[in-house]
């Protein structure tokens, strides 16, 4: 992004500069782990419960590794893929940082 870059803050009703914007999404939501692990983007993590999946009709087991997990902006959620499940969201509350 360059310096003329702008985007609407709908919290504030004006528009800022994009850099601004990005550094206020970053540091807005702080997402921790079981453990208490700050969470990044493309974090690698581990479940440390079985969690059945539904719609998937297929649980996963403790210790299973997720990778590449995105932050979805609440600080209890993690968006990521697994094998054969698209859209899988988990509750950071069941994984622990890698």
């Amino acid at each position: 992004m360059s310096d003329d870059d702008y985007v609407y803050d709908e919290a504030t009703g004006e528009w800022i500069p994009a850099a601004e914007a990005a550094a206020k999404a970053a540091a807005a939501v702080e997402v921790r782990d079981a453990v208490g692990n700050l969470l990044a983007d493309g974090d690698s993590v581990v479940l440390v419960k079985d969690l059945k999946v539904k719609g998937a009709g297929q649980t996963l087991k403790v210790g299973t590794v997720i990778r590449s997990i995105r932050l979805t902006g609440d600080p209890q959620e993690i968006d990521c893929r697994f094998d054969g499940i698209k859209g899988l969201v988990l509750r950071a509350e069941f994984v622990r940082k890698r």
